[in-house]
């Protein structure tokens, strides 16, 4: 595992564009079907990323609470499953069960689209308003496996936060740090 930062796109692009497998329901999704009026997060996450089993239950948390306030979330992983059997459709399923995802999580098989979102890492975070401009992306929290920082979202629910409030998000963000995706030979 390499530790990677997020690469920091430059807020106000539009989010690109996709249609993927729900490991959960079997379905193809879009982003059209999945965004928000309020406001849509886009994460790029996998199975077996200690980053992310790390924030797995705080995610979980924040998710349903936004969610409850109409914020769309959708997870994506778009790891080498060949390998990294770990990180594959089936397992995926498995694991958002497990952990008890209350989001869609998608697999990019080709890495069409994380290669789009310019994603490096996982977890990596992206927030999108209303208009599918990007407002924030970066870090859930400055908190990491083996650290005595409690995971708390809290740039990601400020992010959130700003955007239900009608106000902008603020442009100081902090990349996201945790394994490098996986990519494809």
């Amino acid at each position: 595992m390499a530790l990677t930062e997020s690469n920091m796109l430059p807020l106000g692009m539009e989010a690109p564009d996709f249609a993927l497998l729900d490991t959960v329901s079997g379905k193809e999704i879009s982003l059209d079907e999945l965004k928000s009026d309020k406001a849509t997060v886009v994460m790029f996450t996998c199975n077996h990323c200690p980053y992310v089993l790390h924030i797995n239950e705080e995610l979980v948390a924040l998710s349903k609470e936004y969610m409850a306030k109409g914020v769309s979330f959708v997870a994506i992983s778009s790891n080498d499953v060949e390998n990294y059997p770990q990180d594959s459709p089936e397992k995926m399923k498995a694991l958002a069960a497990e952990v008890g995802y209350p989001f869609p999580y998608l697999y990019d098989a080709t890495q069409v689209v994380a290669k789009a979102y310019d994603a490096a890492c996982t977890p990596d975070f992206y927030v999108f308003d209303v208009d599918l401009k990007l407002r924030y992306r970066g870090r859930l929290c400055a908190s990491r496996p083996n650290t005595d920082v409690p995971v708390t979202g809290e740039d990601l629910r400020a992010a959130i936060d700003a955007l239900l409030a009608g106000e902008a998000v603020t442009e100081k963000q902090y990349p996201s740090a945790g394994c490098n995706i996986k990519w494809l030979k």
